[in-house]
Parts: C-alpha cells; structure tokens; sequence
C-alpha cells in the first residue's frame, strides 16, 4: 500500500515535503526513482562504475543541500540533470584538466559543416556510441542533453554555466565533430 501511495506523489510535492521540513523521507522517495538515471548519465560521461557511483552519490548529497534553492519553474528531474552534468563536467575539468576550450583548440576539425547538407542516412547506434567516446566530454553532455534530455538551449547554458550563444556554438560544433569524425571513421 505505500509503494503505491508513493508512487502517487509527484515530484513537485515530495520536494515541497522536504523543503517545507513535514517529511524528511520524501527525499528518499526522489533518490528511488533517480538514482539508477544519474548514475546512468555519470557513466555515460565517466566510463567508470566505481567513479560513477561515487559521483551519483555526491550529486544526491549536493541535490539534498540545494533543493531548498530550487526553482519553482524547474521540473526536479531537469534540475537534477542539469547538477547531474555540472558536477560531472566540474570532475572532469578539474580531475582530467579537460577544460573545453583548450582542449577544442588542440582538437580543431577542419571547417566547420553544416549539418543540414549532410547526408548520413546510414548511422548505426554502435558506430555513433565510439564517436562519442572520440569527443570531448562536455560535447557529449551537450549532446545528450539536447538530443536525449530536449533540453532548452537556456538550460543547457544554465547547466554548463556558459552563455546561451556558447551553448549555441558548442553544439553546433559538436554536432559538425561528431558527423566529421562519424564519415571519417566509417565512410572513408
């Protein structure tokens, strides 16, 4: 009876439980139904199970600490996402030194395309996941945040604490890396 009762909140109401203080427990609620899709996104972005599931854990103790901050417009799936990327990204940055812009310098492709005169009819999903382990983690986060998350180029700026016309160009030259790289390696 209480798995189905809680099954029946929504996310919206088990945050204002927590932040209001009247059930502590509906955080555990949120953990339940998140954890495994964080975890998910930190191995997408980490490669690395023991790492990911560290980093899960920090991002719900973090989630937990913020969540009074958060806003009443933003979905808590979207936000968690979002500190779910930042945090990754921020590992990655500091721990990897992968700082997006350097790295993008020294990772130049050759023009960039435009993806709407590509023609890649043919893509495989098993060709197109070693692509993505070719770039640069935060292309990938916002790859993925786009393309599996829809989320809005405002959020994707807001995660990633760029400017909404940076989140703009890394995408485009994300998607030009990805198509350039994908016709290198398997059409060439």
């Amino acid at each position: 009876m209480k798995n189905i009762l809680k099954s029946q909140i929504s996310d919206e109401d088990a945050v204002k439980q927590v932040q209001s203080g009247t059930n502590l427990k509906m955080f555990e609620l949120l953990y339940t139904r998140y954890h495994e899709k964080v975890f998910e996104k930190c191995f997408s972005l980490v490669k690395n199970k023991s790492l990911a599931k560290e980093l899960s854990e920090d991002i719900f103790s973090k989630a937990y600490e913020k969540l009074s901050g958060i806003k009443n417009h933003a979905s808590f799936s979207s936000w968690l996402y979002s500190l779910t990327y930042n945090h990754c990204i921020d590992y990655l940055r500091y721990k990897k030194k992968l700082h997006y812009p350097d790295w993008n310098r020294s990772n130049e492709i050759p023009e960039i395309i435009d993806e709407t005169e590509e023609n890649l009819v043919d893509i495989n999903y098993e060709n197109l996941m070693k692509i993505f382990d070719l770039i640069h983690p935060e292309e990938k986060a916002l790859l993925l945040m786009k393309y599996q998350d829809n989320l809005s180029i405002k959020q994707i700026a807001g995660s990633l604490r760029i400017s909404e016309d940076a989140a703009k160009m890394r995408l485009k030259r994300a998607r030009s890396r990805v198509v350039f790289l994908y016709k290198k390696e398997f059409f060439i």
